[in-house]
């Protein structure tokens, strides 16, 4: 493995309408697997991050794609709140999934054609979308609470993944399917702290991204922060061996991605550095650093140091670091 290739595992953010010099570097000395934009800054605590209008983010998205390793732009666009391209900034409406799940099927695929098209001309190859998570805890203060569920009858929510599927494959935009092995029976918000649903995993839930993730253009899973005791008694998913052999053994080909490894339940345990290398170790395809919740783009090199360091010492396999960055290529090739 080469210092070239290891940025290759990385979806980075930045602060800003244009390409920060820190980003240039980084994709020319590693090479770098994708971008994530916001609309609203944590930081700043306004709407004043990367995206401005249609025309500003369409010359972001174009000058992103000229990177070194041509990155994949990735975006969060569920609908309703979870929406980071809005109407008031000149972006189609998107209602939220719970609202979606209510329409007729024809409207249904109207909203998603708009939306996927809308993605796609703008230069944005992956959206991180759509939410699986059943409604089975509807005060779940990240999911049930803001209407980001279809549903909590497994078989909407299966309806509606493989409606937004057929369409986005007719658009060419990638989806990742989010967040397994499915949190909507959380009691916390992830963002906050580690979720244990140990309790709280349904079975069904679970094989429902077995099931759809081939399905999905561009096949990714977003693996959650969330603990299964039954699983691993220490390590969320994103940092447990044993939680990701299990998506691994039934997803060969799958592109397994990180939740943002800034979150407060893997500063508070690790660190976004250390969290990450663990997390690579474990078998994790990309890790999502998105330097909004915390602004760590400073260290973003250090990290990508650390994975070479990993990998020249053995700590890191070598093969299955080359299997993540040929299944980040192969994304970069259908998408491109």
């Amino acid at each position: 493995m080469t210092v070239s290739s290891v940025g290759e595992l990385f979806i980075l953010g930045f602060f800003g309408k244009i390409i920060p010099a820190w980003v240039r570097e980084f994709a020319a000395r590693y090479g770098l697997g994708g971008i994530i934009l916001f609309d609203y800054s944590c930081q700043t605590r306004q709407y004043d991050n990367n995206i401005e209008s249609p025309d500003q983010l369409g010359r972001l998205c174009e000058a992103i794609a000229c990177l070194p390793s041509n990155p994949l732009v990735f975006i969060d666009q569920e609908g309703g709140l979870v929406r980071r391209l809005k109407e008031s900034s000149g972006f189609r409406p998107l209602p939220s999934q719970r609202e979606f799940n209510l329409l007729g099927s024809a409207q249904k695929r109207e909203i998603l054609k708009a939306s996927f098209n809308e993605l796609r001309a703008l230069g944005i190859r992956y959206n991180f979308a759509p939410v699986i998570d059943v409604d089975y805890n509807p005060d779940n203060p990240s999911i049930g609470k803001i209407k980001r569920s279809y549903s909590a009858d497994i078989r909407e929510v299966e309806a509606n993944a493989l409606l937004a599927g057929e369409v986005a494959r007719d658009a060419r935009i990638g989806l990742c399917l989010k967040h397994f092995p499915g949190i909507g029976g959380a009691l916390v918000d992830s963002h906050q702290e580690f979720m244990d649903i140990s309790d709280a995993l349904h079975p069904e839930q679970e094989e429902l991204f077995y099931a759809l993730a081939p399905q999905m253009f561009g096949e990714a899973v977003l693996v959650s922060h969330a603990i299964v005791r039954q699983w691993d008694r220490d390590m969320p998913i994103t940092l447990s061996g044993a939680g990701i052999g299990r998506l691994r053994q039934r997803l060969p080909d799958t592109l397994l991605i990180s939740d943002d490894m800034q979150m407060q339940g893997l500063q508070k345990a690790l660190g976004t550095s250390e969290a990450s290398l663990q997390s690579l170790k474990a078998g994790m395809d990309m890790l999502c650093i998105g330097n909004n919740l915390i602004n760590q783009e400073a260290e973003m090199a250090d990290i990508a140091d650390g994975v070479e360091r990993r990998l020249q010492d053995g700590t890191l396999a070598q093969q299955a670091i080359a299997d993540s960055i040929r299944r980040v290529r192969q994304r970069k090739a259908l998408l491109g």
